[in-house]
């Protein structure tokens, strides 16, 4: 009896690796990765959730995290099991009925956000504030391997993003330019973790690009917040870089300062670098360029990155012929140009406005890119003194940090067409916008807010179709997949944020018909 049950056991994990490994492509019940492909598009076929029906949408299930912690993760959705990542646990959960399958926890100093985790066939991999790559069983939470990722100075990394695997290779992002950290992309060979290759997305020495930084100071930036996209038909990885450091002070840094605020183009496979798009050169606004661009192929046959940062823009990268095809505003921008005095500057977007740390969808059905915004301005005192680095310290150029902020703050939703760039609509919210967009074939876009309201548009025309009010603050992935021949939407909600003033308590809902 116990061998059979051996056996069924092996059948049904051999099952599990078999469908996960197709559900990471193709299988339209499943939401397998950050934004459900590897192109970033946040589109799901599923259609049974359509206009007609979906004020019908209710709770189904919900699942308290038991932490008081920051809760930004995405959901990653696999074979009816539901993945996703606090600072220090990392967990699974049913995804049709939010019962926990198991949780395991990595304990550290200074936890801080961290926004997901990436699966292929039986491993999931995530990162962790102390630089710590882990992979775990998915089966059951065991540990399989890890290791410690450091800058270009030996010191440890710090990871908040969300990893990116395609072909057996695990890409991740380190972060903390407001340290004026030396922030690199690292891949990883999925089986042992082996470290394959890092590139310094703050070149230095003799490096490509490090003629653009001054020589005599210390240099930094160019964090990676989210995950990263891949055009897999080329084996490119396409990655997105924050500001550089300090923040604010652009005398103490002259030049375009690369690779920061740009989408940077490497071979997936060996970390050559192909190109790079700096749309926001010498940035002295903490404009990161936060969210992985989405890579689409538009009706009229063009091959487009799709890129909205905090400076409030959604840029068009033309990648075949590496030009930018047009640049629309998505929030409202004021004041960019203006020097940054000791008196103050008021400029719009803000240091927390624009496009946060959830970037674009795509529908191949309506040919339009979805973009959430914060409309939020800041006024920047310069501090009279150039900075001086000093490790450990935030390293910002400001008199009074990111202070300050104006008291309106609103957000808003666009629908811009993906060929022509024109905005065919546009939604002003009560409230900020900074949670994933999931788009469905049926024609709806599902997205969440800082109020704790799930909206659901009409992805033609804009309408608000349905509102659903959590009263949790909306800030990490919105998501929709199938279980049970059911199709579900699940919200990561209770953001608890300092920078955008929200005090959640973490919880997972999942609402279906």
């Amino acid at each position: 009896m116990l061998g059979v049950m051996r056996i069924c056991l092996v059948l049904v994990w051999a099952g599990m690796a078999a469908s996960t490994a197709v559900a990471q492509k193709t299988a339209p019940a499943d939401w397998p990765m950050y934004s459900r492909d590897f192109r970033s598009s946040g589109f799901s076929p599923l259609t049974a959730i359509n206009p007609s029906n979906v004020t019908k949408l209710r709770q189904v299930c919900t699942y308290e995290i038991p932490e008081a912690v920051t809760f930004e993760s995405s959901l990653v959705t696999i074979a009816g099991i539901m993945y996703f990542a606090t600072p220090e646990y990392t967990y699974a959960v049913d995804a049709g009925t939010c019962a926990l399958k198991w949780r395991v926890r990595h304990e550290m100093k200074n936890p801080g956000i961290v926004r997901g985790v990436a699966i292929s066939g039986t491993r999931l991999f995530r990162g962790f504030r102390d630089g710590m790559m882990a992979a775990y069983d998915v089966r059951n939470g065991e540990l399989l391997w890890t290791t410690n990722l450091t800058e270009p100075d030996g010191k440890p990394a710090t990871i908040a993003a969300s990893p990116m695997v395609w072909q057996d290779i695990v890409l991740i992002g380190t972060s903390g330019a407001e340290r004026a950290c030396g922030c690199i992309i690292a891949a990883l060979d999925a089986s042992t973790g082996k470290l394959l290759w890092t590139f310094a997305l703050v070149p230095t020495g003799n490096a490509p690009g490090a003629e653009t930084w001054p020589k005599d100071v210390h240099v930094g930036g160019g964090s990676i917040w989210t995950t990263v996209s891949i055009d897999p038909s080329k084996g490119l990885v396409y990655i997105p870089t924050g500001n550089p450091g300090p923040d604010f002070s652009g005398a103490y840094r002259p030049g375009a300062n690369l690779y920061t605020g740009s989408v940077v183009v490497l071979e997936a496979k060996t970390g050559k670098l192909k190109t790079w798009y700096q749309l926001v050169p010498h940035d002295v606004h903490d404009y990161d360029q936060a969210a992985a661009p989405t890579l689409v192929q538009t009706k009229n046959g063009k091959k487009r990155a799709m890129a909205a940062g905090k400076d409030g823009f959604l840029h068009s990268i033309d990648t075949d012929s590496g030009k930018i095809a047009f640049k629309v505003p998505v929030t409202t921008i004021d004041n960019i140009e203006a020097p940054l005095t000791p008196e103050g500057t008021h400029f719009c977007p803000g240091t927390s406005g624009g496009v946060q740390w959830n970037g674009p969808a795509f529908s191949p059905k309506t040919n339009l890119v979805f973009v959430n915004s914060v409309d939020w301005c800041s006024t920047i005192k310069l501090d009279t003194k150039i900075p001086e680095f000093v490790e450990g310290k935030e390293f910002l150029g400001s008199a009074q940090g990111f202070c300050c902020k104006d008291k309106r703050k609103i957000g808003w939703v666009h629908a811009i067409d993906a060929d022509s760039g024109a905005v065919k609509w546009k939604h002003e919210n009560a409230a900020p916008l900074v949670a994933g967009i999931a788009v469905t074939a049926s024609g709806i876009v599902f997205t969440g807010d800082l109020n704790g309201d799930l909206l659901a548009f009409d992805a033609p025309t804009g309408k608000i179709l349905h509102r659903i009010s959590s009263g949790q603050p909306m800030g990490g992935g919105v998501v929709t997949y199938e279980v049970g021949k059911q199709q579900r939407i699940a919200v990561a909600a209770g953001m608890q944020n300092r920078i955008f003033e929200t005090m959640g308590k973490p919880i997972i809902y999942v609402y279906g018909l």
